[in-house]
């Protein structure tokens, strides 16, 4: 049995994401220090989390994270590659699915529970035929072989796309992402050192986020960096 689909609409999650500018990928071997982790990048201004998977217990983290931070962290399900993990996933409280694939029925599935789906595509063709499945946001990926120049490219005959660049980006080159048309951003060690959370080194992450947040800002407000 599911749970009733959250209270903000899919469209309003979608927006919320897009806003955030920035999803913290948490793809950690060890469940140690997460929920810490996704404190301190919070507390660095980053709100949108996406737990991976890949991470052990991450439903149960997820299920914990929803707990202890409520609506003021927007936590995210990734990794994801079929309907059963969307299920779990959306039951413990996931508010969006990110998934490194294409696969229709996972995007269905999402819609269905009432919450953002953002499948993977890596040509232009895939990242047309996710969005024409219903994507939500198209998941670039891995987007450090293609670079922001790629984005630019695909967009340029396609500019309906919501894009979502992940692998590669920094706190030193997101602006440029921003600046070629993705409406958002995924972040993963560039944030979420895996060394850093095993010592214990929370305050770094801290500050890795609000600088990933303030180069957010500036190339939405149009400068240089």
């Amino acid at each position: 049995m599911t749970k009733t689909p959250p209270a903000r609409t899919r469209q309003a999650l979608t927006e919320e994401i897009i806003a955030c500018g920035a999803i913290a990928v948490v793809r950690l071997k060890s469940a140690d220090g997460v929920l810490r982790a996704i404190e301190a990048i919070r507390e660095g201004g980053v709100r949108a989390i996406e737990l991976t998977m890949t991470t052990p217990n991450a439903v149960g983290l997820l299920a914990e994270a929803r707990r202890a931070f409520g609506d003021d962290v927007l936590v995210g399900i990734g990794s994801v590659l079929d309907v059963e993990q969307t299920r779990r996933a959306v039951d413990a409280g996931a508010r969006y699915v990110v998934s490194p694939v294409f696969r229709r029925a996972v995007i269905d599935e999402a819609h269905r529970l009432g919450v953002p789906a953002m499948p993977a595509g890596f040509t232009p063709t895939e990242i047309l035929d996710a969005h024409e499945a219903g994507a939500d946001i198209v998941k670039i990926t891995p987007a450090e072989v293609l670079g922001p120049a790629f984005i630019k490219g695909v967009l340029a005959p396609m500019p309906f796309l919501r894009v979502m660049p992940t692998g590669g980006v920094t706190t030193e080159n997101v602006g440029e992402w921003l600046r070629a048309g993705a409406v958002a951003v995924g972040v993963g060690s560039a944030l979420v050192d895996a060394k850093l959370v095993a010592a214990g080194e929370f305050a770094t992450l801290t500050e890795r986020a609000r600088r990933m947040v303030a180069g957010v800002e500036q190339a939405r407000r149009g400068g240089a960096r």
